[in-house]
């Protein structure tokens, strides 16, 4: 695995955000679509496969960087990263405006910290 400084990982997302706007996209859509077929026996089945196989494709995008998914919905990413010694993950949450806060992996999602701005 390979670790990201804080710079090159700012770089990474903004990279991703085409990629990160695409499946938020679609995300959206397969839960319509999802929403609309359940119950019914006609219609959709073949529109829900196709937005299943973008989400995938996209997904693997994504993963192709070294950046570790962490959820769907709302789109949790971590990367992997060494902050004044110690094992870390930058952690970028759906509506986050950047890579601004982090957490040590034992800890998870619950210990995030913000970044310092010099980080």
């Amino acid at each position: 695995m390979s670790l990201f400084t804080v710079a090159e990982a700012r770089e990474v997302l903004i990279g991703l955000l085409p990629t990160i706007e695409r499946f938020i996209t679609v995300r959206a859509d397969t839960a319509e679509i999802q929403a609309s077929v359940r119950g019914h026996t006609l219609g959709g089945a073949m529109e829900l496969h196709e937005l299943e196989q973008r989400l995938d494709s996209l997904m693997r995008t994504i993963q192709e960087t070294g950046v570790q998914v962490k959820g769907w919905a709302p789109l949790l990413l971590d990367f992997p990263a060494t902050l004044d010694g110690e094992d870390v993950l930058l952690c970028w949450l759906e509506g986050d405006l950047g890579l601004a806060w982090y957490h040590r992996a034992e800890v998870g999602f619950a210990g995030r910290r913000p970044l310092r701005f010099d980080a």
